[in-house]
């Protein structure tokens, strides 16, 4: 096995390294039945190190063949919307955008609808912090309260992705919930030389097309819809990404309408930037929930 430079994170939180390996481990569990590479991790007593890829250009193969290999990861499956990987100790946060989490267990009784857990657990959570920040007006909180009354009353509620619903189907699952990446923005795919992931990717795993494979990094792991996952990867730009959504759609076919839910699946990464960045963050969440108030 060839011997790689590594580089080493240290928590910026508490316990922060140690729940992004258990997200990148959970992501990892899919690959052997075909699913998307995930970047390999050692985590210690706050750190966490991991091989230091080669990033490449994305071709159109790849990122065919890494949207055929996404569907596979989200097919892995997720006890709950909202929930954490496995072993979160139910305090740790993950990220500076502080996102709801919930333990790694189905939900007891009737479990929440995706609407209503976009709505109370990705979206409101942060309309009060934007408007005390002043990024926000007291008219664009009451806009995006409408959006999450929309949500929560079902209004765009979707089926999954044919594999997550099968998959779900043959678990017993009361509802399908994709495990996703969470955080699936342009930079959170590096494009790496398929030699590079010989030594650590075992044989079942996503080799990519034209000597180049999509690899995770960087994850937020959790329970949610296939189409988040799908939407971020738009949000700041990703080559080659109706490749990606052609490749994905070829092996589980997206629900009708996906495309007219794009912008709502974006919206809680914009609102994570509002809480975090504020200036025109502000302005352009807004702009994108207005096509859904």
């Amino acid at each position: 096995m060839s011997i790689r430079p590594v580089f080493r994170k240290q928590d910026d939180l508490p316990g922060a390294t140690r729940l992004e390996a258990q997200g990148l481990a959970w992501l990892g569990q899919a690959m052997a039945d075909g699913g998307a590479c995930v970047v390999p991790a050692r985590v210690g007593d706050g750190w966490l190190e991991e091989p230091r890829l080669t990033d490449s250009r994305v071709t159109p193969a790849a990122a065919e063949a890494f949207g055929r290999a996404l569907a596979v990861t989200h097919a892995a499956g997720a006890p709950a919307f909202g929930c954490a990987p496995p072993g979160w100790d139910g305090r740790t946060q993950m990220g500076r955008s502080n996102i709801r989490l919930r333990p790694h267990t189905a939900e007891s009784g009737t479990p929440r609808r995706w609407g209503e857990f976009y709505a109370a657990d990705r979206i409101a959570p942060y309309i009060r912090p934007g408007r005390d920040a002043g990024t926000l007006s007291a008219a664009d909180a009451a806009l995006l309260e409408r959006v999450c009354a929309r949500l929560a009353d079902g209004d765009f509620d979707s089926a999954q992705p044919r594999l997550i619903r099968h998959a779900a189907a043959e678990r017993g699952d009361a509802v399908a919930v994709a495990r996703t990446h969470g955080d699936l923005w342009t930079g959170n795919v590096l494009w790496v030389p398929t030699a590079e992931v010989a030594d650590w990717a075992p044989a079942g795993a996503d080799r990519g097309a034209g000597g180049t494979v999509g690899v995770l990094i960087d994850p937020l792991a959790q329970g949610a819809h296939a189409e988040t996952d799908l939407a971020a990867l738009g949000v700041f730009g990703q080559p080659y990404l109706e490749r990606i959504v052609a490749g994905y759609n070829e092996v589980s076919p997206l629900a009708d309408g996906w495309r007219e839910r794009v912008g709502l699946h974006q919206l809680h990464l914009l609102m994570i930037h509002v809480f975090l960045f504020g200036g025109g963050y502000g302005p352009q969440a807004v702009a994108l929930a207005r096509r859904y108030a």
